[in-house]
């Protein structure tokens, strides 16, 4: 999980807040907004977000900062694409380094975008939060650095363009991909092979896994239902988020789920098969994520506890 913020988990709340990330705000400072709205409660966000980007960005509170990483699913994001533009942060924000005036009509850049569809390489951009030798990406490249990347294998599913001006260059896109990639990369290459440069404009994230922007809340909304005691409209369970099955384990054995033990499968769990994740209970209550290995389930994950 990215931007783990300190903190005391106590008592709740516990899970994730679906959170619209408005422009200007960096995503570690919603998680710092988050915290101080809910009471200094142990935050982190899943993903990242840049301060001009907005939309879904969520939000792990409490014991959910634990099942971050196992949430999991793929992006989707509204984009402005600029083409006949380069930039060093190849988005609008940067410094211009090559134009061109000339265009493309609108099936030649959907010809053009169909090539990028399915399992592909990506080098991260220079402005991005990967790391490179302990530092930021972003951080060398503000110190007018630049070092070498290694490509990442990203699967794009969905890019439609939704309205495009041959005269401007500038179109808006749909695109649903995998974790890991970078729309301004993508921007920047459709504009490659274009052979006109090209860059990213505005971004709009609109799903984030299971997160939808139709059910996001601004900070200034979750400031609103955490005044009004309404935190649970909005706060989505851990048990909600991932669809695990629960298994209820015996009040016999709550000292050793307690304890973070494996226990053995008992008869009519079978059917959790070898590598499968599910959530064990105790007593009406979530203990953590446990995975079938041979005849145990395994804990991955304890949610007991403070």
């Amino acid at each position: 999980m990215s931007g783990r913020g300190n903190g005391r988990e106590g008592s709740g709340p516990h899970g994730v807040l679906n959170i619209y990330k408005e422009k200007g705000y960096t995503s570690s400072d919603v998680v710092s907004v988050a915290r101080k709205i809910l009471g200094r409660v142990r935050a982190g966000h899943i993903g990242t977000l840049d301060p001009q980007a907005e939309g879904v960005l969520p939000i792990c509170v409490g014991k959910a900062t634990k099942i971050a990483d196992y949430i999991g699913g793929g992006k989707s994001y509204r984009a402005e694409l600029k083409l006949g533009v380069t930039t060093d942060t190849d988005d609008l924000t940067g410094k211009i380094l090559t134009e061109s005036h000339e265009g493309v009509d609108l099936a030649a850049l959907e010809h053009t975008v169909s090539r990028f569809l399915g399992e592909t390489y990506q080098i991260p951009p220079m402005y991005s939060a990967v790391k490179a030798g302990g530092k930021k990406l972003y951080e060398l490249a503000r110190a007018g650095k630049t070092v070498d990347r290694a490509p990442r294998k990203i699967n794009i599913s969905r890019i439609d363009i939704i309205t495009y001006n041959a005269e401007t260059g500038m179109a808006i896109m749909d695109v649903d991909c995998s974790k890991g990639t970078y729309i301004r990369s993508l921007c920047a290459d459709i504009g490659r092979v274009t052979r006109l440069g090209g860059c990213m404009g505005s971004l709009i994230r609109t799903r984030s896994g299971p997160f939808d922007i139709s059910a996001s809340v601004t900070l200034g909304r979750l400031r609103e239902y955490a005044a009004g005691s309404m935190l649970n409209e909005i706060l989505i369970p851990i048990e909600a988020v991932l669809s695990y099955k629960t298994i209820e384990a015996p009040p016999h054995l709550g000292k050793l789920v307690t304890n973070g033990n494996p226990i053995r499968v008992c008869e009519g769990e079978s059917d959790a098969r070898e590598g499968d994740l599910i959530f064990l209970s105790l007593g009406g209550k979530t203990a953590g994520v446990y995975e079938r290995v041979g005849e145990f389930f395994k804990p991955r994950v304890m949610l007991t506890g403070e």
